[in-house]
């Protein structure tokens, strides 16, 4: 499961990403639309800045911003930037391995190769689906959820 913080982030860069183009969103504002504590989406936001997904400008009219295309940025460069690898074990990790006690031999260790395989489908899919694309795939369930069919005659 991803954690707290990484749903948070991603909510608010789909809400940044509805105003892409239209300047900065104050923290205040972004965490009041999207139910964020405000404390907590400042921490999120700095690590999204750092990362150079976002931008932020200070000031009157400040406020942070997508710092490029949301066509541009991945669900799993986000995700990955919020809460690091996407491997469900260590020893299967790209970034952060780490070699299982448990385990006599890697290579042949069944529950390794399997999640393997969960590593690989889930970074396939995160990295492969931009924000736009979530929120393409967002507006179109919410119009179909919304399409009343009349039958009268």
């Amino acid at each position: 499961m991803i954690s707290k913080k990484t749903k948070y982030g991603l909510l608010a860069l789909l809400a940044l990403a509805r105003k892409y183009g239209a300047g900065p969103v104050q923290i205040g504002d972004l965490a009041e639309q999207e139910g964020i504590p405000k404390k907590f989406l400042e921490l999120i936001l700095l690590h999204l800045k750092n990362a150079g997904i976002l931008g932020s400008r200070k000031g009157k009219g400040g406020g942070y911003f997508l710092a490029k295309d949301p066509a541009q940025i991945t669900m799993g460069s986000a995700v990955r930037v919020l809460d690091g690898t996407l491997a469900p074990v260590p020893c299967v990790s790209e970034t952060a391995y780490q070699k299982c006690t448990e385990c006599d031999d890697e290579e042949s260790c069944g529950i390794r190769l399997v999640m393997k395989d969960v590593r690989d489908a889930v970074a396939n899919i995160l990295d492969n689906t931009s924000v736009k694309e979530v929120l393409v795939r967002s507006s179109d369930a919410a119009k179909k959820a919304k399409k009343v069919i009349d039958y009268s005659i």
